[in-house]
């Protein structure tokens, strides 16, 4: 696509931790945010946003541009809320808008319970929690399978159990083209840090749900067209039924906003608006 507006890449240090981050455009602060993703997966949806408002997209904790002092340090969601919380506060242009996906949409629950104040509108969107479930110890085991499955150097199985576990479909030459042969050594670090040191933690994340309910912030739980019968289909519709509320649907599947960025502009413009 087209670069439509002007992108300042900076870091800046945070406790255990060297952030990297992009500002682009102007206007009302958004924040753009994921877990494992990082923020180059967001860019697109980010150009398209800068027209009217300031984007901030960075790169979680452990991943890519943004450096750990101790590379064994878990990454945990209260970690990555204080991290954003940092962020937003160093800019100095909030309370904002923060949109987080997946691992990204549980940093983002954690954003809300701690630091309301710094949020006008949260949406967490396809937040993957085992804790919204009965069978939690049967889902965790899932993850430690995963995880061990990691370690011992078996990345295709790895990856093929774990969209065997989120329910979705991915055929095998599309998850050999993703996830085999040569790899970019930043994104392999990135699986490795994910696998070993931040799944865990996100999956186990357990929002405290009097806490959001009685958030003064306006929250959102977002739900892909395309998810039905996935894990996050059913985690988020778990999850807005002890919130008394409803999901808020997006255009797409899990990574809609990578798959379609302009619809998916076009609906979380709605949403914002």
């Amino acid at each position: 696509m087209t670069q439509i507006s002007s992108v300042a890449a900076h870091t800046l240090d945070v406790p255990g931790a060297r952030l990297y981050y992009e500002v682009r455009g102007s206007g009302p602060l958004v924040v753009l945010v994921g877990a494992p993703m990082a923020a180059a997966a967001f860019a697109p949806l980010a150009e398209l946003l800068a027209t009217d408002y300031t984007v901030l997209t960075t790169d979680p904790r452990g991943h890519h541009g943004s450096v750990l002092d101790d590379p064994g340090q878990d990454s945990t969601p209260q970690l990555r809320a204080d991290d954003l919380a940092r962020l937003i506060t160093h800019l100095d242009a909030g309370p904002a808008a923060v949109f987080g996906s997946s691992g990204g949409a549980v940093t983002t629950l954690a954003l809300v319970q701690a630091r309301p104040d710094l949020v006008t509108t949260a949406i967490a969107h396809e937040p993957p929690l085992h804790t919204v479930f009965d069978n939690i110890d049967e889902l965790n085991a899932g993850t430690a399978d995963l995880v061990a499955t990691y370690a011992s150097g078996d990345v295709l199985g790895t990856w093929r159990k774990f969209f065997a576990i989120a329910n979705i479909p991915l055929p095998e030459p599309v998850l050999e083209q993703m996830f085999g042969g040569d790899r970019d050594p930043a994104d392999l670090a990135s699986d490795a840090f994910w696998f070993a040191h931040e799944i865990r933690g996100t999956n186990t994340f357990a929002p405290d749900l009097a806490v959001l309910r009685a958030t003064p912030a306006r929250l959102l739980i977002g739900l892909g067209d395309d998810s039905a019968d996935q894990f996050c289909d059913r985690s988020v519709r778990a999850l807005t039924a002890q919130l008394d509320g409803y999901p808020t649907m997006f255009p797409g599947g899990h990574v809609g906003f990578v798959d379609d960025p302009a619809a998916f502009a076009v609906r979380l413009r709605e949403v914002l608006g």
